[in-house]
């Protein structure tokens, strides 16, 4: 078995890799949370912190990026963002007491002030977007790489 991830790398890719990703990773938390009050918001957070998860795959060989972020974790993400969504969205329906429209923050009852009870929702509704966005594009970078068993790092198909 052979690795030919190995004989591809380079000192220099990896090493600025190393110290691009986190700042790149705090960058999408910034646009995720700055999105409710000022220019991006959880789609361009979820982009950027992808493009983070797949720099690393490109760096260090696509069946080391697999392990780093498998299936399982992908699916659990875009779920859970889904469910951040949704699950907001019906507890303003709830809350609102016939009054109120889907994602209509006002009438959660987080706090006593209608603006600090918008403020915070669209917060969280960013996260749950940011979080279903990223692991979408990762499970569709992966999914366009190629094949690849991501626990022994072999390429090619499964028969």
């Amino acid at each position: 078995m052979k690795d030919n991830d190995r004989e591809e790398r380079s000192v220099i890719v990896e090493t600025v890799s190393r110290v691009m990703i986190p700042f790149i990773q705090l960058f999408a938390l910034y646009v995720i949370i700055h999105g409710a009050s000022g220019p991006g918001g959880g789609f361009q957070g979820g982009v950027i912190f992808a493009a983070s998860i797949i720099l690393y795959a490109l760096t260090y060989g696509l069946s080391r990026g697999k392990r780093q972020f498998p299936p399982g974790t992908q699916i659990t993400l875009a779920t859970l963002g889904l469910s951040i969504y949704a699950g907001i969205g019906l507890l303003c329906l709830y809350f609102g007491n016939g009054r109120a429209h889907y994602l209509n923050y006002g009438f959660l009852p987080f706090t006593d002030r209608f603006e600090s009870n918008r403020a915070l929702a669209m917060e969280i509704v960013e996260i749950g977007i940011g979080l279903a966005v990223m692991a979408m594009i990762i499970s569709i970078f992966f999914d366009l790489a190629g094949p690849g068993n991501p626990t022994r790092g072999e390429q090619g198909r499964e028969r």
